[in-house]
Order: C-alpha cells, then sequence, then structure tokens
C-alpha cells in the first residue's frame, strides 16, 4: 500500500511539473496517461471496499461450523434406578449393603432383623458425583435432597428408606414417590409352603399320612389382610353417604386388601441363615424395574376424597382395573378361596404385569350362582343390570363399577352369563 501511494505522488509531481513547463512534451503525454491508469488499478485492487470486506466476513460466518447444541440438563433432585442399573449397568450391592448400619436402631429388640433400612452412603454417590456434591448451590446441592428432608447443612436428617413401610411413627417423615420398581413375588411357589408353615402340626400330618395340604386362603392372609374391616361394627362405609345416596356408590370398609410393604414377612424364610434363595443380597431377584403403564381403571379420585379413602386405599384402588366396588368383606366373600377370582398360573399371573392380574368377570358366576345366574328371575346382579341398561340406556352399573358403570356393557358380560339347559322331554 506504502509503495503504491509513493508512485501516485510521483506521478502526480510530475504531471504538475509537465504542466509548468513552457513546452511540454506532447510525445510523453499517453505515456504518462498509461501509467496513471495502470496505478489506479492497482489501487483499487489493494484497497477493499467497505461493501467487499462485509461480504467476505459474512462469507466466512456462514463457513464456519454450526456448534454443537448443549447437552439436556439432568435434574439431579430426581433419582433414576434405570440409569444407574440399566445405562450403567451397576449392581444393587455397588450402593446398598445388607445388612445398613441402622437396622438394630430402627426397630428395636425382637422386631429388629438385618434389613436394608437406609439409603446408600455418601461414599457410593462421591465416586461418580463428586461435581454434584461440591456444586455452588444454597442451602445446599440439590442431589441431596434424595435422601435428605430439610437440605441444609444444619439438619441432615434423612427420609424414612422406602422398605420401612411397616414402620407407624409419625415422627418418622415418608417421601412420596413413585417406585420404579414392580416386586416380581411367584405366588405359585409360596402358597402351599406358608400354608404349611402356618400350621406345623398340619404339616407333620401332611408328611406321615399323606395328607392332602392346606387350603390357599391358610396362606394368602399371611401377606394380604383386609383393609379397615367393618367387623361386628354397624357403620359399613368409611364416611357417612349423603342422605339420597339411593342405590349409588359409596366407598364401604373392609373394600381392599393389604399388600407388604416392607422386608418383615420375606426375610423370615428368606435370610442369610436359613440358606433359603434368594438371600436378602438378592434384590434384583424381587426388585424389577419396570416401565410405567397407562392402565384403564375403575376408579375417580374425585369421587375418593369425599368418600374418605386414604393414602392405602387410594394405592390399591387406584389400580383397580376390573370392579372398582368390589367389597372383599362383603357376603360370603371372605369364606371364599382368593384362587376362586385370583387365578395362579405362571403363564397368567406376574405380579409385574398387572395387565395379567385382572380379574375375570365370570369368576363372579361361582358354582351356586352368586352374582351371574341363567336368568334374572334366578337373581343375578349381572343379568338384573343388563336388563336394565337394555330398558334404559342410561342406567348406571353400581352394583360392581365406579365410573366403568357409565360405559358401553363390555362383550364379556353377556358371555359370562350361562346358557338355560333345555328342559328334559318326557
Amino acid at each position: 500500500m506504502l509503495v503504491v501511494w509513493s508512485i501516485n505522488i510521483g506521478l502526480v509531481r510530475s504531471l504538475t511539473s509537465v504542466k509548468r513547463a513552457r513546452f511540454p512534451t506532447l510525445k510523453l503525454l499517453p505515456f504518462y496517461a498509461l501509467v496513471l491508469g495502470a496505478l489506479t488499478l492497482s489501487l483499487a485492487l489493494a484497497t477493499p471496499s467497505v461493501n467487499g470486506g462485509a461480504q467476505r466476513r459474512r462469507t466466512q460466518r456462514g463457513s464456519s461450523k454450526p456448534k454443537t447444541p448443549p447437552k439436556p440438563k439432568i435434574d439431579y433432585t430426581k433419582f433414576s434406578h434405570t440409569t444407574h442399573a440399566v445405562t450403567q449397568k451397576l449392581a444393587c450391592n455397588s450402593c446398598h449393603k445388607v445388612p445398613s448400619k441402622n437396622w438394630n436402631v430402627v426397630r428395636k429388640g425382637d422386631a429388629a432383623f438385618q434389613d436394608v433400612a437406609d439409603f446408600p452412603e455418601h461414599s457410593a454417590c462421591l465416586s461418580c458425583h463428586k461435581e454434584q456434591f461440591f456444586a455452588r448451590e444454597r442451602p445446599a446441592p440439590s442431589i441431596c435432597s434424595n435422601c435428605h428432608i430439610a437440605v441444609t447443612p444444619k439438619d441432615t436428617a434423612r427420609w424414612l428408606f422406602p422398605s420401612l413401610g411397616d414402620l407407624t411413627d409419625p415422627k418418622l417423615k415418608r417421601r412420596e414417590f413413585v417406585s420404579e420398581f414392580g416386586v416380581g413375588f411367584p405366588h405359585d411357589k409360596h402358597i402351599d409352603v406358608v400354608g404349611m408353615i402356618l400350621d406345623r402340626r398340619q404339616l407333620f400330618t401332611n408328611v406321615l399320612f399323606q395328607e392332602k395340604k392346606p387350603a390357599p386362603p391358610k396362606s394368602c392372609p399371611v401377606c394380604h389382610e383386609t383393609y379397615l374391616p367393618q367387623g361386628k361394627s354397624s357403620e359399613e362405609y368409611v364416611v357417612k353417604p349423603p342422605k339420597d345416596i339411593g342405590d349409588n356408590f359409596w366407598l364401604k370398609k373392609g373394600t381392599f386388601k393389604t399388600i407388604p410393604s416392607s422386608h418383615t414377612i420375606c426375610f423370615t424364610c428368606h435370610n442369610a441363615d436359613s440358606g433359603i434363595a434368594p438371600e436378602p443380597k438378592n434384590c434384583e431377584t424381587c426388585h424389577k424395574l419396570t416401565s410405567p403403564m397407562q392402565l384403564k381403571v375403575d376408579f375417580d379420585a374425585k369421587l375418593a376424597t369425599p368418600m374418605g379413602a386414604d393414602k392405602v386405599m387410594l394405592a390399591r384402588w387406584s389400580r383397580r382395573q376390573s370392579a372398582g366396588a368390589f367389597r372383599h368383606e362383603a357376603g360370603e366373600h371372605p369364606d371364599l378361596s382368593c384362587l376362586n377370582c385370583h387365578k395362579v398360573d405362571n403363564e397368567a399371573f406376574r405380579t409385574t404385569d398387572p395387565k395379567t392380574m385382572k380379574v375375570a368377570v365370570r369368576s363372579c358366576g361361582g358354582a351356586e350362582g352368586c352374582h351371574i345366574t341363567t336368568t334374572t328371575d334366578e337373581g343375578g346382579a349381572l343379568n338384573f343390570e343388563i336388563d336394565s341398561r337394555k330398558k334404559d340406556p342410561k342406567f348406571v352399573c353400581t352394583k360392581c363399577h365406579v365410573t366403568f358403570g357409565s360405559e358401553p356393557i363390555p362383550e364379556n358380560h353377556p358371555q359370562a352369563i350361562p346358557t338355560p339347559k333345555p328342559k328334559k322331554t318326557s
């Protein structure tokens, strides 16, 4: 650039001197014009224009590689077993130690047994989560909220561990959450065995005289009790119904059964001393990671609240796929074998697959007719409600159902009605 400017200045001076001369040499004028044009062109090429520079800058920006999108932010307040056990393929004992140090503190005396009764220690988390543990978050790192209640340096109290469902002390705070696990409990392998353990004398008799094993109902109540039974009380409802209830459904006592909420019953047989597999350390044998399923259930949360349903009732009710109004304590139900309705079969009954646990409508018939009879005149409740729906499309079936009662009658309901036997001709 300096050279070009120097040549141009020199050229201007030369032309000026030619102009001032008295007798300019005309022959040199074409030469000067040619030199001036060439230098002007070189100057133009050497000096970028404003628009040209901007265009090149835009081109350079456009040719740059696109930026990699940032990774989605992980919410460390929501612990994921799927991430740790499936993605990272960590074994259960990588974090959970059996028994935990507090096993004889949360339960006292004879009630204590070697259980997983607390969350993993900090050392199990720090190996992978140092960055999250020492994050500059106030009052404390968010990852701490998975185990700790207040999440402050001054208050280190932890939530009650989920396996301690049998503890009822109100001072112990339990965190509400939806478990990622389903319990893979093989009912077929426990019914007879548990029934025999209940009565050792009967077990001895069975072995000695090769008699039949105890009936299944002896074993089912070990894990499944009637929740809030009416018993001898004259009040059958959980909460008194409206005066104009009529034939409409209202929640009654003894409707639901409990399920185990701790390891207490399980570890009676499955412990380190018994040698009965699986041992307490084999967590994955029973606890199966399951994907959430959208089940169609006979339940309405808005109705459940005024009826007085508590947490236990809501947990059971919100999973009922068949008859939401069915009451386990009603009529002859307590005297019947659970297997009359709940079929136990490896192919059709799996606790980790809710679809297989749906009770078939045919089980409501029974040998004596019960709720399904050949005709309405014989007293079948299903017969009556099907006939009522035929007469009035707006009729709501409240004998067995809560929300399903206003829906179209399923095909399997009429099919469950037995065909009348042909009359014998003389």
